[in-house]
């Protein structure tokens, strides 16, 4: 997909994804992540049926384009109690229903890059998140060399509290992800493991800390991921056999070429 390069400053828009922009955002999808969604997902996008979404357009565009996506992040709810992370939320059990908000997809097109629209893409889902009282957090999953994506949550002040080894196998290779989290509205793990900044020490920490965490349950937290992989990726068709779903357990998915894939 050819995008037009940017000689001016873009007047960037944020809004709620609609039904007018399935055509752009399944065609996003296909040029920047190397994994298809089914159009059930697009479908649920555009039509906010258990998905929650942002776009970015730059309405300063001259050749008639002005709303049209050139960046959105998709998400959904997840009770708490039932995600993957619920061993580091702080529960209240006089709040009801705790829920998290997972991040599905992120993605900008090639042209608009470094200009901050993923940063404010995410802080929106922050914000969002923020304002809803029984919300205790938003999480996703960043492969392993994605560097630029670590570098944005970092500096967005996202946790990250694991790291999930062979957590996706693309082309029949294997690849270490990040969990990262940001908690809101009190919510705060007892146990947040790794640093926020991913720095020198980063990699002793994550062999301590996975060494510790298999002595201490890792069996548990794996059956769980098993019994939501079927549940989760229900979107999910891969391109071609060399290009296979990762095992997690949500379709949050990206590509190593776009600056935030495999997010």
């Amino acid at each position: 997909m050819e995008e037009p390069g940017i000689s001016r400053r873009p007047s960037i828009y944020y809004r709620p994804i609609n039904p007018n922009d399935l055509d752009r955002l399944e065609q996003i999808h296909r040029d920047i992540f190397p994994i298809k969604y089914e159009s059930e997902f697009f479908q649920s996008v555009v039509n906010g049926v258990g998905i929650v979404s942002w776009a970015a357009v730059d309405r300063s565009r001259p050749d008639g384009h002005c709303d049209e996506l050139i960046g959105f992040v998709t998400a959904k709810f997840v009770l708490a109690k039932e995600s993957e992370i619920d061993d580091l939320i702080c529960y209240d059990s006089s709040q009801g229903e705790e829920t998290l908000i997972y991040i599905l997809t992120l993605g900008v097109v090639e042209s608009y890059r470094n200009h901050g629209i993923a940063m404010s893409l995410i802080s929106g889902v922050i914000r969002y998140a923020s304002g809803l009282s029984l919300c205790r957090g938003v999480y996703l999953h960043v492969i392993a060399y994605n560097n630029p994506a670590i570098r944005l949550y970092n500096r967005l002040m996202f946790r990250c509290v694991r790291r999930l080894n062979g957590f996706y196998l693309i082309k029949r290779q294997h690849f270490d992800a990040f969990l990262f989290v940001y908690f809101v509205n009190g919510s705060r793990s007892p146990c947040s493991p790794l640093r926020n900044n991913l720095g020198n020490g980063f990699c002793r920490e994550v062999a301590m800390f996975v060494v510790n965490y298999m002595k201490n349950g890792i069996k548990s937290v794996a059956s769980k991921l098993t019994r939501k992989e079927e549940k989760g990726l229900k979107w999910l068709v891969p391109k071609d056999t060399d290009c296979v779903l990762p095992t997690q357990t949500e379709p949050n998915l990206g590509s190593s070429s776009s600056g935030y894939g495999l997010i």
